[in-house]
């Protein structure tokens, strides 16, 4: 008797490990044929298959919403739909990233919202929004010394530290005129995007990487295109440093004055919206 109960314990528990066992591998199964399937898409279409899906949505308090909605003119730009999208991206943003002051500099809702929300106008159109390899956000008030190259900057990015360094009254500054195409923040954020692409394998990354490989390539092969950039006014001469300060300040130029970079250059402009797959009004 005792022998017949262990014996029918012992398939039950057999039957119960397999069920585990054939679920676990249909998920698994259903995952890599999704994933495959929407790298197909990415390729046809060069953007995600789809963007914000989200559990549960997160809420700014009731100051943080009112520095978004005073002082971030992005945000009011969105739809009703996008604006929840973008506080709950704001909100996990700043819960995600250690903000620290230097030099006197209280961390306050201004610093942690304006700051979240510029790298989230950035990754707006990206699933995965984090920049992950910035763990840490360090605010002076104003340039500081950099050990990097001995040298006063208005702002950084340190890949080995995983932090983003950035003077507070340069960053104000670059909201303050959104038509100069100088914004430390958007330039500061791009450069830590743009690493995270290369060495990230989501599919944001992939299409931001792959996208911006297209648009160098096209510009090594094309003189004449080439040329009319640097000969341009539109585009600030730093551009042209390397590629890392290239692809930072055309994106300066593309969230600040969308329509004539679209004019001036509808294909380098259409590559960086690509790249963002930003499909915001607008732009």
């Amino acid at each position: 008797m005792l022998n017949l109960l262990v014996t029918k314990n012992f398939t039950l528990g057999s039957k119960i490990l397999i069920g585990i066992l054939l679920v676990v591998l249909g998920y698994i199964i259903l995952h890599y044929m999704f994933k495959m399937m929407e790298m197909g898409y990415v390729l046809r279409k060069k953007k995600p298959l789809y963007n914000h899906f989200y559990f549960r949505l997160r809420h700014l308090n009731k100051n943080q919403r009112n520095v978004l909605e005073k002082q971030f003119s992005f945000y009011n730009k969105l739809n009703n739909k996008e604006k929840k999208y973008f506080e709950h991206r704001v909100a996990s943003f700043v819960n995600d990233k250690d903000f620290i002051g230097r030099d006197g500099i209280v961390i306050n809702d201004e610093i942690k919202v304006l700051i979240s929300a510029t790298a989230v106008m950035l990754t707006f159109g990206f699933r995965d929004f984090y920049i992950g390899l910035i763990s840490k956000i360090v605010v002076y008030p104003s340039a500081f010394y950099s050990n990097t190259n001995q040298t006063y900057h208005k702002g950084e990015f340190n890949p080995k530290f995983g932090a983003l360094v950035i003077s507070w009254e340069d960053f104000k500054k670059g909201f303050s005129n959104s038509k100069d195409n100088i914004n430390l923040g958007i330039h500061e954020f791009t450069h830590a995007i743009h690493i995270n692409s290369m060495k990230e394998r989501d599919v944001s990354s992939t299409i931001f990487s792959d996208s911006f490989k297209e648009l160098s390539d096209m510009l090594a092969s094309d003189e004449i295109l080439r040329n009319k950039l640097k000969d341009s006014d539109y585009f600030r001469k730093y551009a042209f440093t390397n590629q890392f300060e290239f692809l930072a300040v055309i994106i300066e130029n593309f969230i600040e004055t969308p329509q004539t970079f679209k004019a001036e250059f509808p294909y380098v402009y259409g590559k960086v919206r690509q790249m963002l797959n930003f499909n915001i009004a607008g732009y």
